[in-house]
Order: structure tokens, then C-alpha cells, then sequence
């Protein structure tokens, strides 16, 4: 990802609706975890990360880039830069993987995938977070590095293999996903813009009203898988 659109993530992710409602996920998605040692691949401004720190977890913020590490490093992580599909960690060494918006900008997400297996101890978890449906792809894919929108079936496919043992998939942002639809076909560039507080805050109040609701088999903006290294 480019430097600006790094620094705009940085600059939005404590308040904004959308990386507000991750951050919630990810702390829901560790409840009843013992807290061990996790990486965070493409950590950027480190939000998932103080997440992980801050329930006891020592976390690990890795990023690829100069711009992601500059800025978690800003921030007070002790980031490392490395390549996803060739982890400076030792086999078995993790009890946990975070990998949320990450792999969609690696060519080779099947290697990425592999080295998550390795590196990881049995009954470890691995916690994926990937923009779903090609038919929304637009200027904003283009703008933040992404190669690929995946559906149920690629993102199982890639992630069916001996060893990894896929807990759960489900979608997310499905009550906002028409409104993302029709922004995306008018919109050039991404969509990391500063929001007016209100619609932020009547985004927020939508995002969280669908913690409650039936719907994450329909179709959502993101997808969420959770797997276990057996």
C-alpha cells in the first residue's frame, strides 16, 4: 500500500466506524483464549496490535512495507518488516495469526498460508479477515494494492489443506454493503476519507446493530474465517 493511503489508515483507524467495529471483532474473536504469543501480519498503524497487548497477548506487529513500519513504529510497536510468505519465526513458535486485510495484496496467498501452518503451534489459531465479491471491485481496490476480492469458495479453497482445520466463515458489513455498492461505482480512489462525525457516528450505530442480527451467511462486504492448526 502506498505511503499516503498508510498514513490515512493511521490518521482514522481510532475513531473511524469500520476499523472501531474490527477492533471489536478481534477482541470478541479471543475471548476464552489464554493469552500467548501472536503475530500481526500488516500491522500498519498497530491498532489490532495494542488490541492483542492490551488483553494480555505479546504481541508481534510484522509489516512488509517502509510506510506500515514507520508508522507502527511511531505509534511504539516494535515492529518487524518481513515477507508474509517467508516468516522470520520459528516453526511452532506462535499461538496465534492475525492476518486481517492482508491477504488480498499478496501474489502468493498460498504461500502466506503455508508459513501461517508453520509457524504456528498445534491448536494454535489463525484469524482472517479478506475483502469479499469481485462484483465490488472498483477504484478503491485499485488505490489500496489490492490483487484479488474473494468469495466463500476461493477463500475456502485457499485455506482447505491438511492441517488446518476452518472453525468458521462469516460475512460482514452485510446491512452496509448497498451503500458501499453504489459508493464504489461513483467514487474514484479509496474510501479512507475523514467522515463527518455524524455520519460516522450513524455508520458506527448500523455496524454494531449487526452484531445482533441473523445475517452473517449473507452476502457482506468482508469475509472473517477463524482456524485451528491441528
Amino acid at each position: 500500500m502506498e505511503a499516503t493511503e498508510v498514513r490515512k489508515l493511521a490518521a482514522l483507524e481510532d475513531d473511524h466506524w469500520w476499523y472501531r467495529e474490527r477492533r471489536h471483532i478481534l477482541a470478541r474473536s479471543l475471548r476464552g483464549m489464554t493469552p500467548g504469543t501472536a503475530l500481526d501480519i500488516g500491522a500498519a498503524g498497530g491498532g489490532n496490535s495494542r488490541v492483542l497487548r492490551d488483553l494480555g497477548w505479546n504481541a508481534i506487529p510484522l509489516e512488509y512495507g517502509a510506510p506500515g513500519a514507520e508508522v507502527a513504529a511511531e505509534r511504539g510497536l516494535a515492529v518487524i518488516r518481513a515477507d508474509a510468505t517467508r516468516l522470520p519465526i520459528a516453526d511452532g513458535a506462535l499461538d496465534l495469526v492475525v492476518a486481517y486485510d492482508v491477504l488480498e495484496h499478496i501474489a502468493d496467498d498460498e504461500g502466506c498460508v503455508e508459513e501461517v501452518m508453520r509457524v504456528l503451534r498445534p491448536h494454535g489459531r489463525f484469524l482472517v479477515a479478506v475483502p469479499c465479491d469481485p462484483k465490488l471491485w472498483s477504484d478503491h481496490d485499485v488505490a489500496v494494492d489490492h490483487l484479488r476480492r474473494y468469495t466463500r469458495e476461493t477463500l475456502t479453497a485457499l485455506l482447505d489443506r491438511p492441517g488446518l482445520e476452518l472453525r468458521s466463515m462469516t460475512s460482514w458489513n452485510v446491512l452496509l454493503r448497498p451503500v458501499v455498492a453504489m459508493r464504489r461505482k461513483t467514487s474514484s480512489g479509496s474510501d479512507l476519507d475523514d467522515l463527518n462525525p455524524v455520519v460516522n457516528l450513524g455508520l458506527r450505530t448500523i455496524i454494531t446493530a449487526e452484531r445482533y442480527l441473523p445475517v452473517t451467511s449473507l452476502p457482506g462486504v468482508t469475509l472473517f474465517a477463524d482456524l485451528r492448526r491441528v
